[in-house]
């Protein structure tokens, strides 16, 4: 099959976490002898931030580590029937233009032989629902919700003919453990500061523990005000700024524990979805300490796979016994390895994407996706 995916991005990391799930769907469909291509928008604002803050040896890093990923950069004249036209199935993400969601739509309803899926892994739909609530899905065969609260709410809100679970999962080509890999820090935190949707929780789960056991931390992530970078000095914490998802399995190999802190509005309107760090995480073999989120879906095996707190306090205890303990720490590690492997990789995803898609009426006499890549 040919498949194509409008994506925010595909080329950069920079504050856009889809970029990780989609980069481990397109390298396991080529694998299996599928063809992808994604797109992405030339104002792309995440690969704007990307240069301005690393420059466009980023991009060619990205080049380097991915030479089998194929990506189109679209502009205004881009000839977007022609491409969807060429594809068995095109997927287009929440953040791409509500004109081009609704184009594409209208290319689907006017003959395409194409299946067209709409791709939501956003907290918009509850967050900011009119942005979604205006979009124009009535030419989309089925609409892929990264958690089951996220699809119930779109089922609640007629948005979408049909409405499909399909979480995140782990690119396990990429994070895996790596014993080899000398420690040389204790706790690690990757993420982002986000909008202030979880600042205080970053407070208490973090940086509070970390300074009251005089931890060797490090902080990865950008979008940090003055304030929070003042208070990750004041508790000694090294922050580093972006980093490069690629690079992410090293980091978590050269510490000893990692933490997990939910945004807000995952845990108090969307219940269930726990992002795709948590998935790297225990896929990297590091012992993980969550702040308070729910299950919904029984993903994970909390109290086994992982550790979840509901607070400061119980953070800080936590962190300390997972140091003084390495058993304890071995057999977590081991059980949330386990729970990856067996249900949450990207090969798993593909299998399940692969169903859906097989549910609809198939497509056929597609040709080459796009005949002209454009450079990046």
């Amino acid at each position: 099959m040919r498949f194509l995916f409008y994506t925010h991005s595909l080329v950069s990391d920079w504050n856009h976490g889809n970029a990780h799930f989609l980069r481990g769907v397109m390298r396991e469909l080529i694998r299996r002898g599928h063809e992808a291509v994604a797109l992405e928008p030339g104002d792309s604002w995440s690969r704007r931030n990307l240069v301005a803050d690393q420059g466009n040896g980023a991009v060619a890093a990205f080049r380097k580590t991915f030479p089998d990923l194929r990506v189109g950069i679209y502009g205004t004249d881009f000839e977007h029937e022609a491409a969807a036209r060429e594809a068995d199935m095109v997927i287009v993400h929440e953040w791409t233009d509500p004109a081009l969601v609704a184009e594409l739509g209208r290319i689907r309803l006017k003959g395409g032989r194409f299946t067209l899926a709409f791709h939501d892994t956003h907290h918009r739909a509850v967050s900011a629902e009119r942005d979604i609530a205006r979009l124009d899905l009535s030419g989309y065969d089925f609409v892929l919700a990264f958690g089951e609260a996220l699809r119930e709410r779109y089922l609640q809100a007629g948005w979408g003919r049909h409405v499909h679970t399909w979480h995140e999962a782990a690119d396990t080509s990429l994070f895996h453990p790596m014993p080899d890999v000398e420690k040389r820090g204790e706790l690690i935190w990757i993420g982002n500061w986000g909008d202030d949707e979880r600042s205080s929780e970053i407070m208490s789960f973090l940086v509070e523990p970390a300074k009251k056991l005089k931890l060797r931390t490090t902080v990865r992530g950008v979008r940090y005000p003055e304030t929070a970078l003042r208070a990750l000095r004041s508790a000694k914490i090294d922050y580093g700024g972006w980093l490069a998802n690629a690079a992410v399995p090293r980091a978590f190999a050269e510490h000893r524990v990692t933490v997990h802190i939910p945004r807000r509005p995952y845990v108090e309107a969307l219940p269930g979805i726990p992002t795709i760090r948590v998935f790297e995480a225990l896929a990297c073999g590091i012992p993980l300490i969550s702040a308070p989120w729910t299950d919904a879906e029984g993903l994970f095996r909390p109290g086994r796979d992982f550790c979840l707190v509901k607070d400061g306090k119980e953070m800080t205890r936590l962190l300390r016994q997972l140091l003084a303990e390495p058993d304890f720490a071995a057999e977590m590690t081991a059980s949330g390895l386990e729970t990856i492997r067996a249900r949450h990789t990207c090969s798993h995803r593909v299998d399940e994407l692969l169903a859906i898609v097989a549910s609809y009426r198939p497509r056929s006499g597609a040709r080459q996706i796009i005949s002209e890549e454009v450079e990046v």
